[in-house]
């Protein structure tokens, strides 16, 4: 299922520093990749980069410090990024917040809207040079089965005319499932060979399930690995969309499993309806507007 040589490809993974992006950035190592780790909190991403070295003395993984909640930030990885790689082989868009307290980004923008899509969104436009010139390039974006029965709040996008956290982030995860289909759409309608492919880990006990700013208490931690299935499981569909050859561009990548929500990695249906035209135009166009990055094709 995944490639075991990727010596010379590059890879980008943000929030690598825990979780599904951790086990997804230790086994694209594992494989041969020069892993870059872009993540906002530099002693966890560093300590992340030194246990994947412990495990495995020749990986090529490194850090490069990277804020999704910040476009100046954003910006600037993807200039260093730019001006020391000359190409990109995977972007995986792995970071996201997960319904805290309500709040707003450097740039005022909701913040799980903010760093969950217009984040990844900008970071994708800003590396999409690199992408187009690399051979068989792919943009993996994670979304959740949160999206099911989710809605864009066009009109309350910063969350000023009333928050629920749940709810925002179904919205978020929504975005980033509607923009890996319609990036997938783009690149194809341009000529370009680079893909776009949208994955979900199912319910994964990963770090995300905190309550508010707090520690996960002991007893939630328990029930938590009696009912959700470990990191590194949810890690497989990302590296399934990652690496399987046999994908064309515009999958959804999940688990197999009894509601999507554990299981081994296959293509998914997303729920009827959810591929919507007119909303996927919308959020592109008010996505370029709010982060004023624009995609060059």
């Amino acid at each position: 299922m995944l490639k075991e040589n990727l010596s010379g490809k590059t890879v980008v993974i943000t929030g690598a520093n825990s979780g599904i992006g951790y086990e997804a950035a230790k086994e694209l190592a594992r494989t041969g990749a020069a892993v870059i780790l872009a993540v906002r909190n530099e002693e966890k991403g560093q300590a992340a980069v030194n246990a994947i070295i412990q495990e495995q003395k020749n990986a090529a993984v490194e850090l490069m410090k990277l804020d999704l909640s910040d476009q100046e930030s954003i910006r600037a990885f993807a200039e260093a990024f730019k001006s020391r790689f000359e190409s990109l082989d995977i972007l995986i868009n792995n970071a996201g917040v997960m319904i805290p307290p309500y709040g707003k980004t450097k740039d005022g923008f909701e913040l799980q809207f903010g760093s969950n899509h217009l984040g990844h969104f900008a970071l994708t436009g800003f590396l999409l040079p690199l992408l187009k010139k690399t051979p068989k390039s792919r943009v993996v974006t994670l979304s959740s089965i949160a999206h099911r029965g989710a809605s864009i709040y066009f009109d309350n996008l910063d969350g000023s005319k009333g928050y629920k956290a749940m709810k925002f982030y179904g919205q978020s995860k929504l975005a980033n499932l509607l923009f890996a289909k319609d990036l997938d759409r783009r690149f194809k309608e341009h000529g370009i060979e680079t893909i776009s492919i949208a994955c979900h880990p199912g319910i994964s006990n990963t770090n995300l399930f905190k309550l508010g700013k707090s520690e996960t208490p002991g007893y939630m931690k328990s029930l938590m690995k009696l009912f959700f299935q470990p990191a590194e499981m949810g890690a497989l569909p990302t590296l399934y969309a990652a690496t399987n050859e046999n994908l064309k561009g515009g999958e959804y990548i999940g688990p197999d499993g009894r509601g999507n929500r554990k299981g081994n990695p296959a293509i998914e249906t997303p729920s009827p309806g959810v591929y919507n035209e007119d909303t996927m135009q919308k959020l592109w166009d008010v996505s370029e507007l709010l982060t004023g990055v624009r995609y060059e094709f």
